[in-house]
């Protein structure tokens, strides 16, 4: 008997869990999305809805997890209201999907950075398409007032999430949710709000709290999840714990069937930048690259380059790529109009195209390029122009990018801060009660971007006791958290740019520095979507460059 059967209840019964925090959470959850998703497929669940709270950052990386493992992925978010409230939202569609995108980007943006303000008329200004759980307190006229709003602002899309507490009074507070949902028409459903994957994560589940709340382990209270079973149970055990209520439990596969939305419907469209009017974005490039080969080539153009160019330009014609060649192109000729000097590098060096069009300065007739190691039909990723500007005056470039495209259009990625070795043992051991000199002195003993943790032998050099507990857990534990994700940051300058708005494929919210703004997903979830960015990158040599040719006109002068 597979383990799938094993977990099925009474006459192959089974259930979805619609409300799972992963680790994209930030110090909130405690299992990465591939071992929940693992750990679901392995118990015979067949679906899991992510709702990791004010959003999707997870997401990119749920899909990619329920396609490995065969198990549905419910896009969805947690959001606490400013009353107070607790609401799970789905996407039942596409369209819902943007407006809870365009949702989550206005309360990021009232809040800041890390942060979101949300009331009930925003979500009623949003609510379209969306499917919602209310996650209730007690049931009290607070409960009530709620539930009477609910169905006003999702009517026939609304549920009442019953959860069990392990607190006195259980039984009967799941009995009376019951019966204040029937009162106001709302349907229930079963939730275990799981915070990770199995029973032996409990223990990290409490560390992440004690970061995130800045306590130890010792001071920590009820700031603690109060019980221990918040991670994915098998469907025999959810038959058992919610026996009185079977119909809640079968609803969490209503709620399933109802949100059809996947990520794969997400249709990414890159600017059309067609540049010159009457002609198409393809002829633009052509006609701009042709026109240009005389500059570089004031003598007559080799028949190599020109064979080359035909080449490029054909199989950019092929996968659709003209409007990105453009962009790039267009940035460089502003920067240039400001005396900004820039420079492409990287891979794009093998492409004679960006050398006509002055993005790169690597001539094609002298040296042996291979335009398919920048594109190829074959693996059909991404460009990925990288563009050097002066450190100094980059912003200029940022600034005329987002008012050329537009606020609700141009973003820059995220960087998705993870722990590594130094950082996990400070931490770890703050919360575990060692120490600073201590985990100064774990920390000193490994490089700063080890991928290996700290280990026995460290410590033993230090003459610490290893048969001290607490040193114990911290070496273990600080293993286990590395790797897991602290923060959001954003991209030195890596631009994803849209035909229509960003903010309804992904949220975007503020960033730390002034005027810029940061989508939740990073360059690795961007990649996965297939979705094209401009790097505005920045280089000191420039300034040095530009700031000492001025000084050398000056002297001539």
């Amino acid at each position: 008997m597979s383990a799938a059967e094993q977990g099925r209840g009474p006459a192959g019964s089974t259930y979805a869990e619609l409300q799972v925090t992963t680790h994209f959470s930030f110090l909130r959850g405690a299992s990465s999305c591939e071992e929940l998703f693992s750990r679901a497929a392995a118990l015979g669940i067949p679906a899991l809805g992510i709702v990791d709270r004010h959003s999707l950052a997870g997401i990119v990386r749920a899909h990619e997890a329920a396609r490995q493992t065969g198990v549905r992925l419910v896009i969805g978010s947690r959001l606490d209201l400013t009353d107070g409230t607790a609401l799970l939202l789905y996407p039942m569609d596409r369209a819902g999907y943007g407006r809870l995108c365009r949702l989550l980007t206005l309360g990021k943006s009232r809040a800041g950075k890390g942060a979101c303000d949300l009331a009930w008329e925003d979500v009623a200004d949003w609510a379209e398409g969306l499917l919602a759980i209310l996650v209730p307190d007690e049931p009290d006229d607070r409960c009530a007032r709620q539930l009477a709003r609910l169905r006003h602002t999702f009517p026939g899309r609304c549920y009442v999430a019953l959860t069990l507490r392990r607190r006195p009074g259980d039984v009967l507070r799941l009995h009376l949710l019951s019966e204040l949902a029937a009162a106001h028409r709302v349907p229930t459903v079963m939730t275990n709000d799981v915070l990770y994957h199995a029973p032996e994560r409990r223990i990290m589940q409490d560390i992440v709290t004690c970061i995130r709340k800045g306590c130890t382990i010792d001071s920590a209270g009820f700031r603690r999840e109060r019980y221990a079973d918040r991670f994915l149970q098998p469907p025999s055990e959810i038959a058992r714990l919610f026996a009185r209520h079977p119909e809640a439990v079968a609803r969490t596969l209503e709620v399933v069937e109802r949100c059809k939305f996947r990520l794969d419907e997400l249709q990414y469209q890159y600017p059309e930048e067609v540049v010159i009017p009457g002609l198409t974005a393809q002829q633009s490039l052509e006609q701009l690259t042709w026109s240009a080969v005389a500059d570089r080539y004031p003598d007559g153009v080799p028949e190599k380059v020109q064979a080359v160019l035909r080449h490029e330009l054909r199989l950019i014609d092929q996968l659709g790529y003209a409007p990105y060649f453009l962009t790039v192109h267009s940035i460089v000729r502003f920067a240039r109009s400001r005396g900004i000097l820039c420079q492409g590098r990287g891979s794009a060096a093998n492409s004679a195209v960006c050398y006509v069009l002055g993005i790169t300065s690597i001539d094609p007739e002298r040296h042996n390029l291979l335009f398919e190691r920048f594109v190829s039909a074959e693996r059909r990723e991404p460009p990925d122009i990288d563009v050097d500007f002066e450190h100094d005056r980059r912003e200029i470039v940022i600034q005329w990018i987002y008012e050329t495209y537009g606020r609700h259009r141009a973003a820059l990625t995220a960087v998705v801060t993870r722990y590594r070795a130094r950082g996990a043992v400070r931490d770890v051991g703050k919360v575990l009660g060692l120490t600073e000199d201590v985990t100064a002195a774990l920390a000193g003993q490994i490089w700063a971007w080890s991928d290996e943790g700290v280990e026995e032998q460290h410590a033993k050099e230090l003459s610490l006791n290893l048969e001290d507990r607490r040193l114990r857990l911290t070496l273990e534990l600080a293993q286990q958290l590395m790797g897991t994700p602290r923060h959001l940051s954003q991209h030195p300058g890596g631009f994803v740019l849209t035909q229509h708005r960003l903010d309804e494929l992904v949220p975007i919210e503020p960033a730390a520095m002034e005027d810029r703004q940061v989508i939740e997903w990073d360059k690795d979830d961007i990649d996965l979507l297939r979705i094209m960015k401009v790097d505005i990158l920045a280089l000191g040599r420039h300034c040095h460059i530009n700031r000492g040719a001025g000084e050398l006109l000056l002297h001539w002068a």
